[in-house]
């Protein structure tokens, strides 16, 4: 993508000012999104990021500048700039090109893309989103909104420790909103597979699964009352349940938090935090998932990393800056939605792993509770893992049978609190789809988990 004599010059360059590190990320990105709204085509998107970032790092300080300039006098009007910011001057033309020996990163590829988004046509991906449409079209479904999105990131890392790596992302998704309604009574309901695939990724009859799943929630919630309200057990359903882990706990064990002793799991490494039923980890290898990362945005190969093992914290997920801001050991998590952005640590795939039980006998030992069969969106406070989460589709719960939908739950707790709490894990670990976002940007990560039982916590009702 760049020449590696260039490279090596603005990154010269950019030190002259005495930072200790420094970086550069170079991306160029293909994307196209088709919306149809109840199944005819209202709008087709696209475009083309195309840019480098430079950072550097003064101790664990960082700055950082970004162009879609390119080229020698571009990168290296940057990177003077940033040398400058610092109030030092040094030599930012064209001396020390040398002294900079890359190597080549061998980038181990998780997935093999067989069908690359950039070789097929729009209409090929139109028919996908219909397919999706037509399959929503049960019960009192009136209205569908459908998108299909596609993403190829072409990547370039480059640092002055010496590495050299490239590497392509290419992403797919499917994202579909039914509403069910008959004049009086309105639901919705929403499905989002995606995967770090190729169009190959809607073989079969994903989109037909997606727009079926859709109209299966819209339709099951339209006649639900409203929920009681007070504190309860809950069983939470797997797959994108495990937002809620993801939200209230995941983003307080990123040394971005961490290192800023703002996470109230900054001092607890080695002791329990969880029930011992709870293991959980941040999964960059799966290969075709979501989340996963052949390498990270510093140049770091993907890694598994378990944070929780049988309830007892492990690890945090750490970047560079905050390798050195807490000593604990980079685990590839570095990520930044484009090259606009600084890296930060950042989750891949988060999820619980599988536990001895089945759902079923997970719901057969509450009295009375709600169980949460899919989850939705929601807000935490950063810092203190205080949420508030939405229930997509809801059921009570009555002397352990699965009984009358209810709407209009919401999960209120703190993710600390909440994970000694866990008391059952079933065995049916899935995953679920979406984009999050922090102070690098919106990057694509995977949630997930089995059916879990929480023994006790709010739920917030009409």
């Amino acid at each position: 993508m760049l020449d590696r004599d260039l490279v090596a010059e603005v990154l010269t360059a950019a030190r002259a000012g005495g930072a200790e590190w420094a970086e550069l990320f170079m991306e160029d990105t293909l994307n196209t999104s088709i919306g149809l709204l109840q199944g005819a085509v209202k709008d087709v998107g696209g475009g083309n990021a195309y840019g480098a970032g430079i950072r550097l790092l003064y101790g664990t300080r960082v700055v950082y500048g970004y162009t879609n300039d390119t080229s020698r006098a571009g990168l290296l009007e940057v990177a003077s700039a940033l040398a400058k910011s610092q109030g030092k001057t040094g030599q930012t033309d064209s001396a020390g090109a040398g002294g900079l020996d890359f190597r080549q990163q061998n980038v181990a590829q998780l997935y093999q893309v067989r069908e690359h988004p950039a070789g097929t046509t729009k209409r090929q991906k139109l028919e996908i989103a219909r397919r999706a449409h037509a399959a929503a079209q049960v019960g009192h479904v009136k209205t569908t909104d459908v998108t299909y999105v596609d993403v190829a990131q072409r990547v370039l890392i480059a640092n002055s420790g010496g590495v050299w790596a490239e590497d392509e992302r290419v992403r797919s998704r499917l994202m579909v909103r039914a509403i069910a309604e008959d004049g009086t009574h309105r639901a919705d309901g929403f499905a989002g597979p995606g995967a770090s695939m190729g169009l190959e990724f809607f073989d079969g009859t994903l989109p037909e699964e997606a727009g079926a799943e859709a109209a299966r929630l819209a339709n099951a919630m339209l006649y639900a009352g409203y929920v009681p309200a007070g504190r309860m057990p809950v069983v939470i359903g797997n797959a994108f349940g495990g937002v809620i882990f993801h939200e209230a706990c995941g983003h307080i064990l990123e040394t971005t938090s961490v290192a800023k002793n703002a996470s109230v799991f900054a001092d607890k490494l080695g002791q329990k935090i969880a029930g011992s039923c709870v293991s959980a980890v941040d999964d960059g290898t799966l290969p075709g998932a979501w989340g996963s990362i052949n390498i990270d945005d510093e140049g770091m190969p993907a890694e598994r990393t378990v944070l929780i093992d049988k309830g007892v914290l492990t690890s945090f997920m750490v970047d560079k800056v905050g390798e050195m801001q807490t000593g604990y050991r980079r685990t590839g998590s570095g990520r930044r939605q484009n090259y606009t952005y600084a890296p930060a640590s950042r989750m891949r795939s988060t999820f619980i792993l599988n536990g001895p039980d089945t759902p079923e006998s997970l719901i057969s030992q509450v009295k009375f509770g709600l169980y949460a069969r899919t989850m939705g969106g929601g807000s935490v406070v950063p810092g203190t893992g205080d949420y508030n989460f939405t229930v997509n589709e809801g059921y009570v719960i009555r002397d352990g049978q699965v009984c009358e939908p209810v709407r209009g739950a919401a999960l209120v707790g703190n993710g600390a609190h909440d994970l000694m709490n866990i008391t059952g894990v079933a065995g049916d670990l899935a995953h679920g789809q979406g984009m999050c976002g922090s102070v690098s940007g919106s990057i694509p990560t995977d949630v997930g988990q089995p059916h879990i039982l929480i023994s006790e916590i709010t739920v917030g009702g009409r």
